[in-house]
């Protein structure tokens, strides 16, 4: 029986692949458990669209990024920090707090995880800090920390 595939199967395939398996194996486990559907022309159809809804959804995904791209490298994002009677900063400025920053200044959403080189902003003055906003879009963003007096 050919059977299209909802969801990566180990030893079977990968998601929306079209393989043929035992009919036994078909109807007692892929479909009642929903790793699979029985290849019609309906759901062929089904496929082909759902395809299409998700390059339409990368492409806009893409775009979004590359405008944020352009926004976040004319950007410098301020903070204020404890200074040590030494006066090296007292602690650090992570990355979700840089994120939270820019969701509720500038609602842009980036995930904590996507910073590229896993800097400490740990001093004063401006650390420059990459962020993987897509797949080979990667914006530079300024971060100027200065003394809370």
């Amino acid at each position: 029986m050919e059977v299209i595939l909802l969801v990566d199967v180990k030893g079977v395939g990968k998601k929306n692949e079209t393989k043929t398996v035992n009919d036994g194996y078909a109807n007692n486990y892929l479909i009642p458990r929903k790793l699979a559907v029985r290849k019609t022309e309906g759901s062929i159809a089904t496929l082909n669209k759902q395809k299409e809804d998700e390059a339409k959804l990368q492409a806009e995904l893409k775009e979004k990024a590359s405008k944020n791209k352009v926004f976040l490298e004319n950007l410098t994002l301020e903070f204020k920090a404890k200074a040590q009677k030494d006066g090296s900063m007292a602690g650090t400025i992570s990355t979700k707090a840089i994120a939270e920053k820019l969701k509720n200044d500038y609602n842009i959403e980036i995930d904590k995880r996507k910073f590229v080189d896993k800097l400490l902003v740990n001093a004063f003055g401006t650390t420059n800090l990459k962020i993987e906003l897509y797949k080979n879009i990667v914006a530079t963003i300024k971060v100027h920390v200065s003394e809370d007096k």
